[in-house]
């Protein structure tokens, strides 16, 4: 019941105090629940920047049809799925489970098979399933901020493109898909007093037994 508590505590904050700041055991404590997040394959086959710096904000925010939540939270949050070269994240992949122990045959028989999967979707179709991946981990990055009374907003209007070329991520083979600024909340932000309207229950589920 807690969890529902917090779900409905939280909104998609449009104003935050810029007075106040996440504090380190915060932070740390929303990277670990992305970091634990579910992922397919357990490969979690993407990066997540998190910026203070103003001036980088205040380009990003420029290219984000001047929405203040970029340069006004404590941080922005930015899930970057990859792009290319999706084999090297089995690999990675193949490696941290060895180094936990793992039988050596068995995880490398279970990397090719990955591999193998991977390899009959086409590009187009593995670069939606790795921005899919950030999606996932967005979520998880929202129920910890609800739980810890942190506002976020899980944001879709920039420019990709742009972001791309900002922070240098297609170089890296890497491609920006989500955003979320994350900080507190203003007592001016209007929204934060609006009704939470969602489906009903009967309109959301089918059961079929």
């Amino acid at each position: 019941m807690q969890l529902l508590k917090a779900l409905n505590w939280r909104y998609a904050t449009k104003k935050f105090d810029l007075s106040l700041k996440l504090r380190i055991d915060q932070l740390n404590f929303l990277k670990e629940a992305i970091r634990l997040s579910v992922s397919s394959y357990g490969l979690q086959s993407y990066k997540v920047l998190i910026i203070e710096n103003q001036v980088l904000r205040k380009d990003l925010r420029a290219v984000s049809w001047d929405q203040a939540q970029i340069t006004d939270a404590s941080h922005l949050f930015i899930f970057c799925a990859r792009k290319t070269d999706i084999e090297a994240e089995v690999d990675a992949f193949v490696n941290r489970v060895q180094d936990k122990g793992s039988a050596s045959q068995v995880i490398q028989e279970y990397g090719q098979s990955i591999k193998a999967s991977l390899k009959r979707k086409s590009a187009e179709e593995l670069r939606n399933w790795s921005a899919r991946q950030t999606y996932i981990a967005l979520n998880s990055l929202m129920i910890a901020c609800a739980e810890a009374e942190i506002d976020a907003c899980p944001m879709e209007g920039f420019d990709a493109e742009a972001y791309n070329r900002i922070l240098a991520l297609e170089e890296e083979g890497y491609e920006a898909t989500v955003i979320a600024p994350v900080g507190f909340r203003s007592t001016e932000d209007q929204s934060q007093f609006r009704p939470k309207v969602r489906k009903s229950e009967k309109e959301l589920f089918e059961y079929i037994e």
